[in-house]
């Protein structure tokens, strides 16, 4: 990976850490929605042949889509691949452009922040008092256990990107 100067020291064993965990979040996330999905088709089958049914699939579901979705962010956010609103800076400089990318990805990192911050909350709410889903009191604070790290990643990528800035071993 090419170094700049003017980039705050961030060794390449840091970077790599962050690429690996991203990519482990990522696969976390598909291995989640391929169980949610293979749980639905059982329990669509079941209904419409035998009327046997997976009680409480759909919180099971929602559940499980909740932490995919945190859990792909990091990877999202490494890859550059969250939405971008372009057609503003897309005459300007490349020096420009990389000024505007570094102040985006801090303005993530922050929010990334505050939703971690408050996920933790919530978690730790939830785990106080054992709040659970309706019909299978499935424990909601495992939900916001997955999501606090992967939210928490996704602030350190973004935060990494806004110092060193991008194409300087800070994305795939």
């Amino acid at each position: 990976m090419p170094r700049d100067s003017s980039a705050p020291p961030c060794s390449d064993a840091v970077l790599k850490l962050l690429d690996r965990s991203a990519r482990l979040c990522a696969v976390l996330a598909g291995v989640l929605l391929t169980a949610i999905t293979l749980m639905t088709c059982v329990s669509l089958v079941g209904r419409n042949t035998t009327g046997w049914t997976i009680v409480g699939d759909f919180e099971l579901s929602g559940s499980a889509a909740g932490a995919a979705i945190a859990l792909f962010l990091p990877w999202c956010q490494l890859r550059r691949a969250n939405i971008i609103v372009d057609f503003v800076t897309s005459g300007v400089s490349p020096a420009a452009q990389d000024r505007f990318d570094r102040i985006g990805a801090l303005l993530l990192g922050a929010v990334m922040a505050l939703m971690t911050w408050r996920t933790a909350v919530g978690g730790l709410s939830a785990w106080k008092t054992q709040a659970g889903s309706m019909m299978l009191g499935f424990p909601e604070w495992v939900v916001y256990a997955v999501m606090v790290p992967a939210l928490a990643l996704t602030t350190l990528i973004a935060l990494v990107q806004a110092a060193r800035g991008f194409g300087k071993g800070v994305t795939a």
